[in-house]
């Protein structure tokens, strides 16, 4: 006969609400920051929040939105998901552009919002908006729990679909009466088993005849560029871009999501292109015989008038998001496979006779450089922004 110890006996009487639940689901996920500005219908979520302040800290932001993009902060400076959380109606809406930013910026972030009681929703109720029809074409996935048993499934596929793939935001809209139930803690499986059938971040690795055609590509080229974006950033690729670009000496030129993922300094940066960009960048696309677009989306700041940009030559686009390949401007040579493993595939792959000759390209470069300088004039005594910019930069090397 099986004995009942004190420990299993205290489990199988002890409840735990739906609150409780998802914030120790974001514990067990490895969040350890959240930003959450509380209200009426979000409530029981910080009285969850308050019993694990020794896991997770809580921040109050001094508005929904801007507690969103310090969400997003985490996000972009640790690669962790960032987690905001707002209460229901006008604390819900102020979340709206951090969250189509996240979206357009392919930042893993998870909102949570909290939400009228089921019985009212639909009649009007005080603070109640729609919000996950709001957000629907502004999130990666959204969620609305109506039902405490799938609360655990809920949050742990919200963290998987944010941070795999294109990562997005993910919107999860609770309820206050789902906040509120409680259940048998002995009933709760805080590793619950995924259900998205129709999901399949997969990634396909890169083809080695997609390799040979870009190094077939490079070694006919005699003015190529590396056109990179934040796609180079999400996938962690610098290291190996930048031992591609000094291989190759192929000058690099970064939107402004990309910036960092190579050395502004280095001589063969050609620093950021497009509308605000600088004016070698862009007459060295514009004069390119092959475009190397890795983790970019040809974005209208980029290219303006789109049968005008790098039209003199030949383009490889490398995305890990299949919907990007040709939506903007066709490539010639389309690789959907992740930036970083595709890199090392090139770098794996290229031998010494493969390097081409790019002397004059360089010289040239090199041309509109010092007539195009990224210059400002002197102010005198005044301190001009630019000075004290390029000061701090200095101070700080």
């Amino acid at each position: 006969m099986k004995v009942k110890t004190v420990a299993t006996v205290e489990k199988a009487t002890q409840t735990i609400n739906g609150a409780q639940i998802l914030i120790e689901m974001l514990v067990r996920l490895g969040t350890d920051t959240i930003y959450a500005y509380p209200g009426g219908c979000s409530m029981p979520l910080h009285q969850a929040l308050r019993e694990k302040r020794d896991q997770i800290r809580t921040i109050l932001p001094r508005h929904e939105q801007g507690g969103c993009f310090a969400a997003q902060g985490i996000a972009r400076s640790t690669g962790k998901t960032g987690v905001c959380m707002a209460t229901s109606g006008p604390g819900a809406t102020n979340l709206v552009t951090g969250i189509a930013d996240a979206k357009l910026d392919s930042i893993p972030l998870i909102a949570i919002t909290g939400q009228v009681p089921q019985a009212v929703i639909g009649s009007d109720a005080f603070q109640e908006t729609p919000i996950v029809e709001v957000c629907r074409a502004i999130t990666k996935h959204h969620y609305m729990i109506t039902d405490i048993r799938d609360v655990a499934r809920i949050v742990k596929e919200a963290f998987h679909i944010a941070s795999t793939g294109r990562p997005g935001p993910v919107l999860i809209d609770v309820p206050k009466d789902v906040q509120l139930e409680s259940m048998p803690l002995s009933e709760v499986d805080f590793d619950p088993p995924m259900n998205l059938p129709g999901y399949h971040p997969e990634v396909p690795a890169v083809a080695p005849e997609q390799i040979r055609q870009v190094i077939a590509a490079i070694r006919r080229s005699r003015r190529p560029v590396l056109y990179v974006g934040g796609g180079c950033i999400q996938s962690e690729a610098a290291e190996e871009l930048t031992k591609f670009a000094l291989r190759t000496g192929i000058p690099v030129t970064m939107t402004v999501m990309g910036l960092g993922v190579f050395p502004g300094t280095h001589p063969q940066s050609l620093h950021m292109l497009g509308m605000h960009g600088t004016v070698y960048a862009n007459y060295a696309v514009d004069q390119s015989d092959l475009l190397l677009a890795f983790g970019v989306r040809f974005d209208d700041r980029v290219t303006g008038k789109l049968e005008e940009f790098a039209k003199h030559g030949k383009i490889v686009h490398v995305d890990i998001d299949p919907s990007e390949i040709h939506k903007n401007k066709e490539a010639h040579i389309p690789i959907h496979a992740d930036v970083r493993e595709t890199l090392i595939a090139l770098n794996a792959a290229l031998d010494d006779a493969d390097i081409p000759d790019l002397t004059e390209w360089r010289h040239q470069i090199d041309g509109w450089k010092a007539k195009f300088p990224l210059a400002y004039a002197d102010a005198g005594d005044a301190i001009l922004q630019q000075y004290a910019i390029d000061e701090l930069w200095r101070q700080t090397q």
